[in-house]
């Protein structure tokens, strides 16, 4: 981790300005085309929702902007940043699941499905709680949406980016999932969530590559 230096820093006017918000946060939302990537995961034997929660996280990490936080009035960048999502434990009642981010898909998806299995028969609400090296994610497979916003506090608002993906479609023989990305509007612009996207879709075309990335 690293102190961004507040007076050389190239956005300093826009963090300045958008961090006395009190609502910073903007959101996106787009559809993905998971064609190549959705059944090279199913036969190579792993969890779709695993698989998404690696590709945010990677693309992510590779996104200075999606590794930045604010804390009070200074900016520190992390090194990595990890995801945490939310599973089902029963019908209707979630829980958070933290896996620290590796970029080795095989380990990261061994550990994944080791961490899912203890936090179903221990879930809490109360995960990690005061750290900041996260990415926030929920999958919503019941719904194709077309926005979404996340729950959070605002006084201050937390500069943690938030992710949301839902059921896969058919759009003109293309499969298809909304993915929503939410983010403090003092650390990064429609810009940094446009290279998001541009990365997520990289990764999905080519779905051995990653999957297989050692």
């Amino acid at each position: 981790m690293r102190y961004i230096d507040m007076q050389t820093w190239s956005r300093q006017d826009h963090f300045r300005l958008f961090n006395t918000f009190n609502h910073p946060h903007f959101s996106m939302c787009a559809n993905i085309d998971v064609t190549a990537f959705q059944p090279v995961v199913k036969q190579c034997g792993y969890s779709l929702t695993i698989a998404i929660v690696y590709i945010i996280a990677r693309a992510s990490n590779a996104i200075p902007e999606f590794r930045y936080r604010i804390r009070k009035e200074q900016v520190v960048e992390h090194e990595i940043v990890n995801p945490s999502f939310t599973i089902l434990v029963n019908e209707d009642l979630f829980t958070f699941c933290t896996i620290e981010y590796t970029e080795n898909f095989s380990d990261f998806a061994t550990r994944a499905e080791e961490r899912v299995t203890y936090v179903k028969s221990n879930p809490s609400l109360n995960e990690d709680p005061g750290r900041d090296d996260m990415l926030f994610m929920t999958p919503i497979p019941w719904v194709s949406f077309t926005s979404f916003i996340h729950p959070m506090n605002f006084h201050p608002a937390d500069s943690i980016p938030r992710f949301a993906w839902g059921k896969i479609f058919n759009e003109g023989g293309l499969l298809k999932i909304p993915l929503s990305v939410q983010g403090h509007h003092a650390v990064m612009d429609g810009i940094h969530m446009g290279r998001f996207y541009k990365k997520v879709e990289e990764f999905l075309l080519h779905p051995k590559v990653i999957l297989e990335s050692m």
